[in-house]
C-alpha cells in the first residue's frame, strides 16, 4: 500500500459520523464496530437498535455503556471515557475508542450433551455408566463484563465460540448435580423436569460471573447400557411375576439354546433332558400328574388326597401361668420330668374350659392307666 492509499483510507474513515450494527447473521455475539485506528467523530450519532447494547473500550478498560436509542457522542454523553481520557473541557477532534455492539436477544435451542459416559454409583447395581443430553437457551445479561472477561480483542464472537465454554460448565454441574441427587439409576429417566430445574438454579451463578443469563435448561434423555437396561426391567419386573413360571420361563429358554447347540449328542442329551422337565413342570400347571407323558389324555376324575390331619396343642399352667401350645409328645416330656402333674389345668381347642390332666381322655396314657383289667372268671 503507497502513501496515497494510506491518506485516501484515512480521509474515508475520519468522517464518519454514524456508528451502528445491522446484524446479517444469527449467531453473531459481539461485534466490532470497525474504523480506521478507532477513530470517532466528535458529535457522531451511535444508532443502538432493539436487542442489541453499546459498550465503549478505551485502551482495554470497559467505559461506557449505551442501551437502545440514537445518541450523540460528546463529553455529555460519554462521562466514564471522559473522565478516562481527561477532557475537562470538550473535545474537538476525534477520539480513539472500541466500540463493541453486544446482541442481547435471547439464543434458543442450544445443544448440549455428555461427549463420555460418566460414572454413577447405585446401591443396586454398583458403579453404572450413564449419558445424557439436552438444549438451554441464553441471553447477555451483562454486556460490559462479558465482553471484558469473554470476548477480549475479538472482532466478531458467535455463539459457537461461546457454547464451547457453556457446554463444559453445563456438563460439570450436571454431573456435580446428578451424582449429589442419589437417585435409584431408573428414575433419572422420570425426573427430567425436576433435575432441569435443580440444574438450572445450580448454574445460574457460574453463567452470571461472566455477564450471562440462562434462561432455560432442558434435559432430554439421560442413557445407560443396554445390558443395564435389562437387568432394571427384570429387577423391576420382580415383585410382579410369579417365581414358579419364571423360572418355568427360564427353562425353557435354556432348552432352546440346548436344542440348537450343533455339539453333537450332549446337547442333544441337554435338549431332552430339559425337556423332560419343561414337559414336568409345565404338566403340574395344567393339572397333569408329572408321571405322565406330556401331552397325553388324563381321566376326567382326578383323584383327590384326604386333607392333612391337624396336629392337635395344648395349653397348660405352671404356677398360675398360662404355658404353650406345645404338641402332645411335648406335653407327655413335661409330665415325664414333673413340670406338671396329673392335677396341672389343660386346654385344647374345642373346650369350654381348662380341665385338669387326668381328666383328659387322650392324655390319662400318662398316668399309666393303659394295663387292662383282670380276665373274668371261666
Amino acid at each position: 500500500m503507497n502513501i496515497f492509499d494510506e491518506i485516501k483510507k484515512k480521509l474515508s474513515h475520519e468522517f464518519i459520523d454514524i456508528i451502528e450494527w445491522l446484524d446479517t447473521s444469527n449467531d453473531t455475539i459481539v461485534h466490532r464496530f470497525e474504523r480506521y485506528q478507532n477513530e470517532i467523530k466528535n458529535n457522531a450519532q451511535l444508532i443502538v437498535r432493539e436487542g442489541q447494547t453499546a459498550v465503549f473500550v478505551n485502551e482495554g478498560q470497559l467505559a461506557d455503556v449505551f442501551k437502545p436509542g440514537t445518541y450523540t457522542l460528546n463529553t455529555q454523553n460519554l462521562p466514564i471515557l471522559t473522565t478516562l481520557k481527561g477532557w475537562k473541557y470538550g473535545f474537538n477532534s476525534p477520539f480513539k475508542a472500541e466500540v463493541y455492539f453486544v446482541n442481547t436477544r435471547l439464543f434458543t435451542d442450544e445443544k448440549w450433551g455428555t461427549k463420555n459416559p460418566f460414572m454413577l454409583s447405585d446401591d443396586r447395581f454398583g458403579l453404572v455408566e450413564i449419558r445424557a443430553f439436552g438444549t438451554y437457551s441464553f441471553r447477555i445479561k451483562d454486556p460490559g463484563k462479558f465482553v471484558v472477561d469473554v470476548v477480549g480483542t475479538d472482532g466478531n464472537f458467535t455463539n459457537y465460540e461461546v457454547n464451547e465454554h457453556l457446554k463444559s460448565l453445563i456438563v460439570t454441574r450436571f454431573t456435580d448435580t446428578v451424582g449429589e441427587a442419589n437417585l435409584p439409576i431408573e428414575l433419572y429417566a422420570a425426573n427430567t423436569s425436576e433435575l432441569s430445574e435443580t440444574c438450572q438454579e445450580v448454574m445460574q451463578p457460574e453463567f452470571g460471573r461472566v455477564g450471562i443469563e440462562l434462561e432455560k435448561f432442558y434435559i432430554e434423555n439421560v442413557s445407560m447400557p443396554e445390558e443395564l437396561k435389562k437387568e432394571i426391567f427384570e429387577y423391576s419386573r420382580l415383585d410382579k411375576l410369579d417365581m414358579t413360571k419364571l423360572a418355568q420361563f427360564k427353562a425353557a429358554k435354556a432348552m432352546e439354546l440346548a436344542a440348537a447347540n450343533e455339539g453333537g449328542t450332549a446337547g442333544a442329551g441337554m435338549g431332552m433332558g430339559m425337556g423332560f422337565v419343561l414337559a414336568q413342570q409345565m404338566g403340574g400347571l395344567m393339572g397333569q400328574p408329572s408321571g405322565q407323558p406330556f401331552g397325553a389324555q388324563t381321566p376326567q376324575v382326578q383323584q383327590v388326597p384326604p386333607p392333612v390331619p391337624l396336629q392337635i396343642t395344648y395349653f397348660y399352667a405352671v404356677n398360675g401361668q398360662q404355658l404353650g401350645p406345645v404338641s402332645f409328645d411335648k406335653l407327655k416330656e413335661l409330665f415325664a420330668n414333673r413340670t406338671i402333674n396329673r392335677d396341672s389345668l389343660v386346654w385344647k381347642q374345642g373346650m369350654a374350659n381348662w380341665a385338669s390332666l387326668k381328666e383328659i381322655a387322650e392324655l390319662k396314657s400318662f398316668l399309666g392307666g393303659n394295663t387292662p383289667p383282670p380276665l373274668p372268671n371261666a
